[in-house]
Order: C-alpha cells, then sequence, then structure tokens
C-alpha cells in the first residue's frame, strides 16, 4: 500500500510539473506564407528565443542573426532575407521580426542573401529532408544595428 500511494505521490508531482511548464510555455508566431514555403519569423526574447530554438528542429531550415561583440554576440532582427533556389529563382523574401526565421524548404540547394544595415551576406546551402539546417549569419562589430 506505501507502495502505491508513493507512486500516486510522484505521478501527481509530475503532473503538477508538466502542467505548470505547460502554462509557462510560451507560444510561437505565426507561421507565414510566401508562395509555396512557409516560415516563422521572431525571437525577441529569452523565452521567444528558445521556443524558436526548439521548434527549429522539426524546421528544414533555421537561420539565426547575430553581430558580433568583443565579450559575446548580439541578437539582431529587421534583417532583410531573400532566399533562391538552385534556378536563381526567389522563393522567399522577408523581413525577419527576431534573431530567428524557420522556413520549410523542399530538399534542395539555396542561396541565403541576408541584408542588416546595409551590410549584405550570401551563403549557399543544401536543405535535406533528413536533417534539419542551422545556419548563423554573424555580422561583424562595426555593422551599426541603431541600437545605443
Amino acid at each position: 500500500m506505501k507502495s502505491v500511494m508513493h507512486r500516486a505521490a510522484i505521478a501527481g508531482a509530475l503532473g503538477l510539473a508538466a502542467a505548470g511548464s505547460a502554462s509557462a510555455s510560451v507560444s510561437l508566431p505565426a507561421v507565414q506564407n510566401t508562395g509555396q514555403v512557409a516560415y516563422l519569423s521572431g525571437g525577441i526574447g529569452q523565452d521567444e528565443a528558445a521556443a524558436l530554438q526548439a521548434e527549429g528542429r522539426r524546421w528544414p531550415l533555421t537561420l539565426e542573426f547575430a553581430v558580433a561583440n568583443k565579450h559575446r554576440s548580439e541578437f539582431a532582427a529587421d534583417v532583410a532575407v531573400s532566399v533562391r533556389d538552385a534556378k536563381g529563382r526567389e522563393v522567399l523574401n522577408t523581413t525577419s521580426d527576431g534573431p530567428f526565421l524557420l522556413a520549410k524548404l523542399k530538399p534542395g540547394s539555396y542561396t541565403v542573401e541576408a541584408s542588416l544595415a546595409g551590410k549584405t551576406m550570401q551563403r549557399r546551402i543544401v536543405v535535406s529532408a533528413q536533417h534539419p539546417n542551422r545556419v548563423l549569419l554573424l555580422w561583424p562589430s562595426n555593422v551599426d544595428q541603431g541600437i545605443s
């Protein structure tokens, strides 16, 4: 009888912990679409950034935007993003709402072009059906984001 009560107490505690974490969870930004490409953009604040990082495991491509700093990198937002397929067709054109952009791209080769404060970076990437691809776009510390 003691063992059954102990298991019931553990199960109850685990249930309360799960309910507490669910109520503390952050909702993800709304999924948007450009043509046939669905994407999420955001990550302002620690909770939303953590939620998008976790969600990125289920999306073919996660782009992360940051600016280098002497001590640590700082997240960047309002990054203009263009993604072109192997034939040069633009499949996504948007401005990020935060430091993360998750995109549901079909497997294949793409070119990502991202611009922040007039500085543009370009990356060639491959999207796989089996493994999500995470790409960090890190601008040098001399890029002025207008943050004081």
